[in-house]
């Protein structure tokens, strides 16, 4: 098996740290999706469709964080007794970087993506389950194996591309990053907003579980929900999921732009490279609130609820007055 792995490792030591980390990141998210795919489409379920994502999500990032280490351990000539350490967690939530150690942002930045990835996975393979394996999203598609296919590989992509930034960030040499300051406004707006982001999606997620449990005990016989966060956006979890991406890419880009992260990465200091480390970091939260607008997220929900009560005069005041993606005071 370390064979194996070193000859992996070997194939990916591209010139450039970024390189270095993003092709076998992006690389394990496809080959996880597609691992996936194969028992799902077979079996006709998407039972595990989302958890496979979140487990992706945490995968790549973990993969990432840890991958410098793993080539130093298994570089040829390592001499016995000179292995390189595992960097300790703990310690590096503290530091600067340097010798055995992250930058915080580093670590920071995998925990805030692992936290999310595992809140939401578990809470939609909780309400998949709860459905009997069953998502509607997919009832036009699970029949079809290319279609249900396409689906896994645009979960690699999504995956990919809304990591970009934390990719960009872990494969900077943590002993670079120490010419950083150890706080910066950045590092401040960014993580205000993923707290912000996350806060309000858990909680729009928690009121709509809710309100389902209730009506299934027949507590209500409301047909759509308008209380809590509901009451001020029309889609209060995507727009927590969008925030804290944004989050994300705001710290992720503080550091990218500085001269020490474009260096760390195997960038030059041209504007060029500027502009494209900005790209690499805004690609996550824009990827992410397009899908949301304008894909598979508020479009799919608003037309299934236009078809079933868009005659209502009711339904019709929530819509008039509930703005569909960013809260109201």
């Amino acid at each position: 098996m370390s064979g194996l792995v070193s000859a992996l490792l070997n194939a990916t030591n591209f010139r450039t740290p970024f390189l270095r980390t993003l092709i076998p990141s992006i690389g394990l998210a496809y080959g996880l999706q597609a691992a996936v795919a194969i028992p799902s489409i077979l079996g006709q379920t998407e039972r595990f469709y989302d958890a496979s994502g979140s487990v992706t999500y945490i995968a790549c990032t973990a993969l990432s964080l840890y991958l410098p280490t793993l080539r130093a351990r298994l570089a040829p000539g390592t001499a016995s007794g000179q292995t390189a350490a595992w960097p300790s967690l703990l310690a590096s939530l503290t530091s600067k970087g340097g010798v055995g150690l992250w930058n915080w942002r580093q670590v920071v930045l995998s925990a805030a993506v692992s936290i999310w990835a595992a809140r939401l996975g578990s809470f939609l393979f909780s309400r998949v389950t709860s459905e009997g394996g069953r998502d509607s999203r997919f009832d036009s598609i699970r029949g079809s194996p290319a279609k249900f296919g396409v689906a896994f590989f645009l979960q690699a992509t999504w995956v990919s591309l809304c990591l970009m930034p934390v990719l960009a960030v872990n494969s900077i040499p943590s002993a670079a990053l120490g010419a950083l300051p150890f706080f910066t406004i950045t590092d401040i707006l960014g993580l205000l907003m993923y707290v912000g982001g996350i806060t309000f999606e858990a909680t729009a997620d928690k009121q709509k579980s809710q309100w389902m449990q209730e009506k299934k005990e027949k507590r209500h016989n409301e047909d759509f929900l308008t209380r809590g966060l509901w009451g001020k956006s029309r889609h209060p979890n995507y727009f927590g999921e969008s925030t804290l991406w944004t989050g994300i890419a705001t710290t992720a880009a503080g550091v990218m732009l500085s001269s020490a992260g474009r260096a760390g990465m195997g960038f030059s200091g041209s504007g060029a490279a500027r502009l494209g480390a900005l790209a690499m970091a805004g690609i996550s939260p824009a990827f992410v609130t397009f899908l949301l607008l304008k894909v598979s997220g508020i479009p799919m929900s608003e037309n299934k609820y236009d078809e079933r009560y868009g005659n209502r005069k009711d339904y019709q005041e929530w819509k008039k007055n509930t703005p569909m993606f960013v809260p109201k005071l």
